[in-house]
């Protein structure tokens, strides 16, 4: 549910309406790497994402993204369900967004057999309390993450007006990360749908 609005609405409302527009000139491109706006209503914008590399195509995730007090605050990052709308926990959401390590001067073919023999650390941008908690983008420039205790120390206002947090930076790293290295669904015992995964190569650092 969106937080109670604190910034001038009009404020808000002309930055929210700048960034869906900004959008709608792009819609194409982000349609072609699988993210769709379903609506826009000041303060949140409702998006789905499909891996395009899955055939038949499924839905991979679904986030509604909250502008209200746009941009005193980051927006919030909320995977919700399709239909309803609702939080979803984490247990319920296929997606995952994995990170390898930075490594430079590394060959990438060097890269891609440490990915292969798991030899390197990953760390995944969604994160939950548990596996019944409700996700959260785990990043600089997503609500959650600067309201989150343990990142205390990395206020909002040290990324204000660098880029992070608008509706660019969210979307492409949903993408980046998550819908766009996917390549297969993987199935567990009972034919349950556990997580699309990207082979370990694909892997973004």
């Amino acid at each position: 549910m969106p937080e109670i609005q604190t910034v001038d609405p009009a404020v808000s409302r002309a930055k929210f309406d700048r960034q869906i527009g900004w959008f709608q000139t792009q819609a194409g491109v982000y349609r072609a790497q699988g993210c769709f706006l379903i609506e826009a209503s000041f303060p949140t914008a409702f998006f789905i994402f499909a891996p395009p590399k899955i055939k038949p195509q499924i839905i991979g995730a679904t986030v509604e993204i909250d502008f209200s007090n746009y941009d005193l605050r980051p927006p919030s990052v909320v995977f919700v369900d399709p239909f309803t709308r609702r939080p979803i926990a984490r247990k319920d959401l296929l997606l995952r967004m994995p990170r390898r390590p930075h490594l430079p001067g590394t060959p990438p073919d060097m890269i891609s057999v440490l990915m292969q023999q798991n030899a390197l650390p990953l760390s995944d941008f969604i994160q939950a309390n548990s596996a019944e908690h409700t996700p959260f983008l785990c990043m600089a420039g997503v609500r959650e993450y600067h309201d989150n205790p343990a990142h205390s120390g990395d206020s909002w206002l040290l990324h204000r007006g660098s880029g992070e947090g608008c509706l660019a930076f969210i979307l492409d790293k949903i993408i980046k990360y998550g819908t766009g290295p996917v390549e297969q669904l993987q199935y567990q015992f009972q034919i349950s749908v556990g997580a699309m995964v990207a082979p370990p190569p694909a892997i973004p650092e």
